[in-house]
């Protein structure tokens, strides 16, 4: 049912997501980290009818062009409402190294919230650990897709070395959240490849923390 294109932007390389639904055209964007205009010229390549920007969470890599997309193409931007802090803050969501990026206008959604998007159901799912906020998205169907964020990587798992981070927190978002969905989930993390549920439940290494 749905196109997914994902970019890879900015200077560490972040996935953000095109996604669109066939029939409609009607699309999402996931994380606009940086490259504006190259995101810009996929929609238009693409002819998405862009309806909606979601954050998984408030480092500088995945919200750069967050603002300035939401307000070209005049949609909502959705991001946790446990993410205010790193959000409002270019210290801690990173970007103070530049100008510094400030978002306070956006839909706070939180764990169990479903937002209607593309015909289909989004599930939130609060997943902390990378930081205080992370959230991933689910969308149930034939085919189930989650967007991770940083959260669950291809055999891997996000840092949790920086500001709101935990290493027991993403232990736990993954272990208890993420494993509990079906196996046949396509996972597309923040970062990198793609994979599935079933691949993570034997090969991450999050198997094997204490």
């Amino acid at each position: 049912m749905f196109n997914i294109r994902s970019l890879t932007v900015g200077i560490v390389a972040t996935n953000c997501y095109l996604v669109w639904n066939k029939a409609t055209r009607e699309g999402v964007l996931i994380d606009p980290g940086d490259e504006a205009e190259r995101i810009c010229s996929a929609i238009a390549e693409e002819r998405v009818n862009l309806k909606a920007i979601l954050l998984t969470h408030g480092h500088f890599d995945h919200i750069l062009v967050a603002e300035e997309l939401k307000e070209k193409y005049d949609v909502p931007l959705y991001a946790s409402k446990d993410e205010k802090e790193m959000l409002e803050n270019p210290q801690w969501n990173l970007s103070g190294m530049d100008e510094g990026v400030t978002i306070t206008d956006y839909i706070p959604v939180q764990d169990g919230d479903k937002l209607e998007l593309l015909g289909k159901e989004w599930q939130v799912i609060a997943t902390p650990g990378h930081t205080k906020g992370s959230v991933s998205y689910f969308v149930p169907g034939d085919v189930p897709y989650l967007f991770s964020g940083d959260t669950l990587f291809y055999e891997s798992y996000g840092r949790t070395d920086l500001y709101g981070g935990s290493e027991a927190e993403i232990k736990k978002s993954i272990k208890e959240k993420l494993f509990c969905l079906p196996d046949e989930t396509l996972v597309y993390p923040g970062h990198e490849e793609a994979t599935t549920i079933a691949n993570e439940k034997q090969y991450n290494p999050v198997n094997f923390m204490r």
